[in-house]
């Protein structure tokens, strides 16, 4: 009997498996029904070549969404090298003013083209994208371009104006990726609700415990982080108690650094023995520390996505009766920054755990923990 002839996007199914180690894919039947051969191909050759997990991730993403867009908008997948008349109307159709909307309802993303990215899951925050967004989706895409060995009109004058134009028109507050910190008071109401001693709960307070201790580390990071990244260090003698259990994390590469730094970081004390407990309840000697789990209480062998972590977070922050829109798996981020400032931790010792390359960046969390309650602020 001769063998079945596998489809293209059951090809491309195959292909984006094999790369599913190294860049975790949610939907792959539907990224193999939008990407060609081509596209599957590019980014196989860029996890060959070394490419860093998260601008992968950031690729495959704007290049879905890219190609969904193109579909919708012009009925043709997405051409290479794109025109400039495309760039235009991606601009045109992503920065767009919300008063002219109103009178004018041709004004910014179509409707139906709207409709369309949307039932797809493409597009969920209503009105105008933020211009951060534009501007990395189409350096993206002009990465894409660029790897497939083409020249595009990316630095067009015509396209600088645009998008300098369109962002003057409707200015945007710049808003943090979490609108509140998860402190020390908004930590302990999320553990608590992780007081069960279920497989479940073990892992989200290790989870939650370890982010938050460790410098508020990325949710890439504690999604990607393994047994063999964990080292026991002599505990901490300390007056009047028990000597403190103490870990080192061997963060490898992260978001500002390349694979042959070792940078480490450490943990003391409680969420020492969170992780601890969990690894021991899950039976985790190798591999991926923080695991999904099933529906009847096994441990997957798979690791959580970046995406799981912050679902994670908003459900304890539900569990806790706090607002989930408020809080993100970045609040553990700055939540960190926030608590070493309220408890006067000087700022480059908790930038040492934190890792923070930028002391701009980091102050920046300190002088709002700081100036509320400052002499500048209490002159009457």
């Amino acid at each position: 009997m001769p063998p079945v002839q596998k489809s293209a996007v059951e090809r491309r199914a195959e292909e984006l498996d094999t790369i599913a180690a190294v860049l975790p894919i949610e939907r792959r039947d539907e990224l193999a029904e939008l990407l060609s051969d081509q596209d599957v191909e590019t980014l196989r050759h860029l996890v060959n070549q070394g490419m860093g997990d998260n601008t992968l991730r950031a690729l495959t993403s704007d290049l879905a969404y890219l190609q969904a867009w193109s579909l919708a908008a012009t009925g043709k997948s997405l051409p290479w090298p794109a025109p400039e008349a495309l760039l235009l109307k991606f601009v045109a159709h992503h920065l767009w003013d919300p008063q002219r909307r109103e009178p004018d309802p041709d004004h910014g993303m179509p409707a139906d083209i709207d409709e369309g990215l949307r039932s797809q899951g493409f597009l969920r925050a209503v009105g105008p994208h933020a211009p951060a967004t534009v501007r990395r989706r189409l350096a993206n895409w002009s990465t894409l371009t660029h790897w497939r060995g083409l020249d595009g009109a990316f630095a067009s004058p015509a396209l600088k104006s645009a998008i300098r134009l369109a962002v003057r028109a409707v200015p945007r507050p710049r808003r943090r990726k979490s609108a509140k910190a998860v402190t020390g008071d908004v930590l302990a109401s999320l553990l608590a609700t992780c007081a069960s001693g279920s497989l479940r709960d073990l892992r989200d307070r290790a989870l939650l415990m370890v982010a938050f201790a460790s410098g508020g580390r990325r949710r890439s990071e504690i999604a990607g982080l393994r047994r063999e990244q964990l080292t026991v260090e002599p505990s901490i003698v300390v007056p009047d108690g028990p000597p403190l259990p103490s870990l080192a994390i061997h963060l490898g590469r992260t978001k500002t650094t390349t694979g042959e730094d070792d940078e480490i970081v450490y943990l003391t004390g409680r969420p020492v023995e969170a992780l601890d407990a969990w690894m021991a309840a899950a039976k985790i000697e190798s591999g991926s520390v923080f695991r999904a789990i099933g529906r009847w209480g096994t441990v997957s062998r798979r690791t959580l996505d970046p995406q799981s972590i912050n679902a994670i977070v908003k459900q304890r922050v539900a569990m806790a009766g706090l607002e989930p829109g408020e809080y993100s798996a970045h609040g553990l981020r700055s939540g960190y920054l926030t608590e070493a400032a309220n408890r006067g931790v000087p700022l480059p010792e908790a930038m040492e755990q934190s890792r923070h390359r930028s002391v701009q960046q980091a102050s920046s969390y300190y002088n709002s923990a700081t100036r509320r309650t400052g002499r500048a602020a209490q002159l009457l």
